[in-house]
């Protein structure tokens, strides 16, 4: 009864994401009625958990901290491409979206990921423990990435307006690039040992103790399925935005609030993954994909909109305003003072959703 009851769930993780593509081929570009809307979303929620499944099967395979590179990776390149996308499809109402974006996949990261796995943690074992020098490596970098490519642009007075001149642009890519591949090389190098889960006294442990790896061919085909789902999921997405958008009009919430339900959904994967790794007393792999998906979401995404940048219509705005900026400062401070000891409770995770629900709240009721 197991052996058909693994099949059928493996089953319906292949055909899930082949049929929400074929769902997306079949809506793109047109107007929906109400019930194929609700299709599409379904199928969204169904590649959202297929992507986890075949994501946690590629992590098995390579290991740590290889594996969190893989899904945070894969997401944020599809995230670009929708951002890129919605941008050329809309120039008047998307000056703003990558910042609007970004900056929500930085809250979304560093505040709803890592406060759910800190809190899940916690509650398993009274006390989450993880690595602190690997975890503050990490988040020195997503401070930097989002000072350098979010903050400075409010300063700047090369452009009027909280955005970069060509230079300044091609400055903050070139330096979010550079920075993000150092990273990975450290992580998965010089100092792999320091992003693996460790125990109540901060030994490395082997992430997968018990279970056997799958094999190669399985960990391919679920690398292909994963691609596929992160498709699916982004496209099917981008398919209910019209939906998405008349809802925050009809609800009065600013055009801005759309990046926000964006980053929400693109994000779902990294959150039932980490989620699901916290729960297995893995909270550094929770870290590592949280931070991991900060940075990535920053390193490649300002890269890729500076190259596009070059063809896109009007003003790039990049930088935060006056309330985003708190929120951001807030979120760092918060974020050292969790990480340093090496060791959190259920205090430091929910102090972490609270500011999650904070910026929510104040980019629907600016």
């Amino acid at each position: 009864m197991a052996t058909l009851l693994r099949s059928r769930v493996t089953d319906w993780t292949f055909a899930v994401p082949v049929l929400a593509v074929l769902v997306l081929i079949g809506t793109w570009g047109r107007n929906l009625p109400g019930p194929v809307i609700v299709v599409v979303a379904l199928l969204l929620g169904g590649a959202v958990l297929a992507a986890v499944h075949h994501a946690e099967v590629v992590a098995h395979r390579v290991g740590e901290p290889y594996g969190s590179l893989v899904l945070a990776i894969a997401v944020t390149v599809i995230e670009v491409a929708l951002i890129v996308t919605l941008m050329i499809s809309g120039p008047e109402k998307t000056q703003s979206l990558a910042r609007d974006t970004v900056f929500a996949a930085v809250m979304i990261t560093c505040n709803g990921i890592l406060g759910l796995s800190l809190l899940l943690g916690a509650l398993r074992r009274r006390v989450a423990v993880f690595n602190p020098e690997g975890t503050g490596g990490a988040l020195a970098t997503v401070i930097t990435l989002a000072t350098l490519s979010l903050v400075l642009p409010s300063f700047t007075t090369a452009r009027p307006g909280p955005e970069f001149s060509p230079a300044q642009l091609t400055f903050a890519a070139v330096a979010s690039l550079a920075l993000y591949g150092l990273f990975v090389l450290v992580q998965t190098g010089r100092h792999r040992d320091y992003f693996l889960p460790v125990d109540s006294r901060g030994r490395v442990i082997d992430a997968e103790e018990h279970a056997k790896p799958p094999t190669t061919r399985a960990a391919l085909v679920s690398l292909g399925l994963l691609l596929v789902a992160l498709v699916a999921v982004v496209g099917d997405a981008k398919t209910i935005s019209p939906t998405i958008e008349a809802g925050v009009a009809a609800a009065n919430l600013p055009h801005a609030f759309v990046g926000v339900i964006i980053a929400l959904l693109v994000l779902l994967p990294e959150t039932l993954a980490a989620a699901r790794a916290a729960r297995r007393d893995r909270v550094q792999i929770s870290l590592n994909l949280a931070l991991g998906s900060a940075m990535a979401s920053i390193g490649l995404t300002i890269p890729a909109i500076a190259i596009a940048s070059i063809w896109l219509d009007g003003p790039l705005l990049l930088g935060l305003g006056g309330t985003q900026l708190v929120l951001l400062a807030l979120t760092a401070v918060t974020a050292v003072l969790t990480v340093v000891p090496g060791r959190a409770n259920v205090l430091q995770g929910g102090v972490h959703l609270v500011l999650l629900a904070a910026f929510i709240f104040l980019a629907a009721s600016p």
